[in-house]
């Protein structure tokens, strides 16, 4: 059960997160780090696919298709975070400690979502019972 409502949770914060791409470019620009092209499309790119693997994540068919995507995604958004604690300053209203804490975050979620790419073994189990 806990892990049920937990997958929700996360795709719920993936939906929301995702949807504020839309509402807040503005905050995701600033964040991009100036080597990477095309500020806008990845914005709006990275949004889109937080929107889209939340709501698949929700789909058990395709949960754990959804699980890696999120895992993929986090990596790839990964130098964003690394940029913004390596440059403190040209983020003043972000306190210094949570970007770091950013850092090791990202590890924390990559953890979370990997949890919904095992199989439910108790399902498992079940079938296997039901199919001897």
């Amino acid at each position: 059960m806990v892990k049920i409502i937990s997958k929700y949770l996360m795709a719920a914060c993936f939906i929301v997160a995702g949807v504020n791409h839309f509402l807040n470019p503005a905050f995701y620009l600033k964040i991009m780090p100036p080597y990477l092209p095309w500020h806008s499309f990845l914005v709006y790119l990275s949004g889109l696919c937080e929107v889209a693997l939340g709501l698949l994540l929700c789909v058990s068919k395709y949960s754990r298709f959804a699980a890696w995507g999120i895992i993929a995604l986090l990596i790839a958004v990964f130098p964003a975070n690394i940029h913004m604690a390596t440059h403190p300053e040209l983020y003043p209203e972000v306190n210094l400690a949570a970007l770091w804490i950013r850092l090791p975050m990202q590890g924390l979620l990559i953890a979370w979502a990997y949890w919904y790419t095992r199989p439910d073994t108790g399902r498992e189990v079940t079938r296997r019972t039901a199919a001897a």
